[in-house]
């Protein structure tokens, strides 16, 4: 059978034809970040519309093959393979989507660009910066586009900061504190699951939500120039499943005080210790002209108070962010009808697919494996500064 047949169009083809062409994509993984991955790919050709290029679902590649085959039929895929390296011979995926636990970023990846393929990969980019640092010189070396998934990012209202602080609106930044805040661990029966093993996960809040709030402050304020912190492991050993304990590897918590190169200085904190908080991921941005503050949990909106002299515009005033010419409405609904955290990785695969197909940056907007390896050494950073008690330069 013919892709025309089955409606898919080559990118020669597509070119000739003037249709959007299609780019094989082979995913790794399948659970939480795999679902979300693949809800955007489909999602994408008709919301943004026209588009770049149509997301085709060439396989998903998972361990358990009764579990990965469900995984293809549930989300459309159309193949699979148990092992990621026969995926990666497949002549038809361009794209290597890595959405499988931190432990599986580096091999993969680096086979991937190897292989020729473009690469998509989860955060934390490696579980240390060395890890990260051979994964950008991979890719590097290969001249593939590679994008790391920082999704927040593509918030229409935090984009709407980073064009704000661009303009020189806000002028000279003073301040960013941020804090990334869930719930999910804080029972101490709790089982033992991988995020909470050293080996696996890199490190614990820090990787999983401090890599978040640390992308973001370098994509809005600037690099770091040094960071004192202090981490925590609140819950030492978990139920293993098995009638035992097993022990905790990684933080539970961690705060931070950083300086910025540009002299700003900031606070940062994860923990997934916060009764109550679901997905609270906040930041505050003080600045020579006014302030900013954002909240994930309220993503549509984006409280903003200018210094203008006026008195009725000294306190915080709530925007909705959803006017057509704000980031990525045009693509979506009237003002005023929200969209939700998944629509992130649309708005971040049409990015992503658009830089392959035009040949065009993935950097600013989008997080390149140079960003992936530099939120790695801020990450590996903070553990050394909680170890010694000391400040620690950052170096890259």
């Amino acid at each position: 059978m013919s892709d025309k047949e089955v409606g898919f169009v080559s990118m020669a083809g597509a070119k000739a034809s003037g249709q959007a062409p299609t780019v094989g994509v082979g995913m790794l993984g399948y659970a939480f970040m795999g679902k979300a991955h693949t809800n955007a790919m489909k999602k994408l050709p008709y919301m943004m519309y026209p588009p770049a290029a149509v997301p085709r679902l060439v396989a998903v590649s998972g361990r358990n093959e009764e579990a990965v085959k469900e995984a293809a039929l549930r989300y459309g895929y159309e193949k699979y393979y148990t092992d990621w390296r026969k995926m990666l011979e497949d002549p038809d995926i361009q794209l290597f989507d890595n959405g499988g636990p931190n432990d599986a970023h580096a091999e993969p990846c680096i086979a991937a660009a190897q292989a020729g393929k473009h690469v998509f990969c989860e955060k934390p980019l490696g579980r240390t910066a060395e890890e990260s640092k051979a994964m950008l010189d991979a890719v590097t070396k290969a001249g593939v586009k590679h994008m790391v998934a920082f999704n927040y990012r593509f918030v229409p209202a935090i984009r709407q900061i980073r064009d704000l602080i661009d303009s020189g609106a806000l002028g000279q930044i003073y301040h960013w504190r941020a804090v990334y805040l869930q719930e999910w661990i804080a029972d101490p029966n709790f089982p033992m699951v991988w995020r909470l093993d050293k080996n696996i996960a890199g490190s614990g809040a820090l990787g999983d939500l401090g890599a978040h709030i640390i992308d973001l402050a370098r994509y809005l304020v600037g690099e770091p120039a040094r960071i004192a912190a202090m981490t925590k492991t609140f819950i030492k050993d978990r139920p293993d499943g098995k009638g035992g304990r097993a022990q905790v590897t990684v933080d539970d918590a961690f705060v931070a005080c950083v300086e910025f190169q540009n002299g700003a200085l900031g606070t940062l904190e994860s923990t997934r210790f916060a009764p109550g908080r679901k997905n609270y991921n906040v930041f505050e941005i003080n600045a020579e002209h006014g302030s900013i503050r954002f909240n994930l949990e309220r993503m549509n909106e984006m409280e903003v108070m200018w210094r203008d002299g006026r008195p009725e515009t000294q306190g915080f005033t709530q925007v909705l962010v959803t006017e057509s010419y704000h980031p990525y409405w045009s693509n979506w609904w009237p003002h005023g009808h929200i969209i939700g955290w998944e629509h992130t990785f649309v708005h971040e695969f049409d990015h992503l697919l658009r830089a392959i197909v035009n040949n065009e940056p993935i950097a600013p907007y989008g997080a390149t494996f140079e960003d992936g390896y530099r939120c790695a050494v801020i990450c590996d950073a903070v553990l050394e500064s909680a170890a010694s008690g000391r400040a620690v330069e950052i170096k890259y």
